[in-house]
């Protein structure tokens, strides 16, 4: 690929304010860590996913772009080009590879239409049945205790279709949902209403980096903080604590809530998703010499 090359002063100033913009999302993150807390909500993406706090501090400009003025301390890893401005090297074939797959499986979800029916009851159905030692965040008390967790699972069709999240099902739950995802199907059930499969742009976006450009990655990283967040508010526990109001999916009222939510990050997920797959084709092409 033919690189195009920024300006010194232009991507000095994009560094920087890609690092102001992740500082405030890791300075409180650093500090609950030091104060060894976990926050159910905020800390999710930091422990789930396992692209590093650094990592997502530092700045790269993608594939195909050279950086004037650059050294290898701006950009490890960096290689002159002709005119001796430093861009990354081509993707090795991995990459590439891995690039390929993430765009179609990208493509293929958006030329779905969503689905806005699951009312978030995939976190209900990861303590379907389960002991109070074996709920995942067993410091936060659940709303309406394990009897009435179980009787809404009972009562409300399970239709999760993200094998991220289904595979933390309880043995008990798997029954009821409507499909048995796994990842061989992931191409084939992903679609564009699901909060994880929207949460996961972050996760394709790093597993590309650094051809992935920085700002992308963090766009991604910002929507999935806010899906995070209505994905606890409607889970079955209780955040009041934490200031979090709950979401209550058990009430008519509480699903047309969590549905419209769902519809508005879908719509905020649709360009990033976009320009994530036109990133991945760019990653995943041969090199130009090839």
């Amino acid at each position: 690929m033919k690189p195009t090359t920024l300006p010194e002063s232009e991507w000095r100033a994009r560094r920087a304010a890609h690092e102001a913009r992740v500082d405030a999302w890791l300075a409180p993150a650093e500090e609950r860590a030091r104060r060894g807390e976990k926050h159910p909500v905020e800390d999710f993406l930091f422990t789930y996913y396992s692209f590093r706090r650094s990592a997502l501090r530092r700045w790269t400009p993608g594939a195909g772009v050279a950086l004037e003025g650059a050294t290898t301390g701006d950009l490890p890893s960096g290689i002159p080009d002709a005119a001796g401005h430093l861009r990354l090297p081509d993707p090795p074939e991995r990459v590439r590879r891995t690039a390929a797959w993430v765009a179609d499986l990208l493509q293929r979800t958006a030329s779905r239409p969503g689905t806005f029916s699951c009312f978030g009851l995939h976190e209900w159905a990861m303590v379907h049945g389960s002991g109070p030692d074996e709920v995942r965040h067993a410091a936060v008390p659940l709303r309406l205790g394990a009897r009435g967790t179980d009787q809404v699972v009972a009562e409300l069709p399970l239709q999760c279709s993200h094998f991220d999240a289904f595979r933390f099902f309880t043995e008990s739950a798997r029954p009821l949902n409507s499909v048995q995802p796994s990842r061989e199907s992931q191409g084939d059930l992903e679609q564009p209403g699901c909060l994880h499969a929207n949460m996961d742009l972050y996760k394709w976006s790093y597993k590309l980096a650094p051809w992935t450009p920085s700002e992308l990655v963090a766009d991604c990283f910002a929507l999935a903080r806010e899906v995070r967040e209505l994905d606890m508010r409607a889970s079955p526990y209780d955040l009041a604590d934490l200031g979090y109001a709950p979401v209550r999916i058990e009430t008519a009222a509480g699903r047309a809530e969590y549905a419209a939510a769902q519809r508005r990050f879908a719509a905020a997920a649709a360009p990033l998703r976009q320009r994530l797959a036109e990133a991945a084709l760019v990653i995943g092409a041969p090199p130009a010499d090839a």
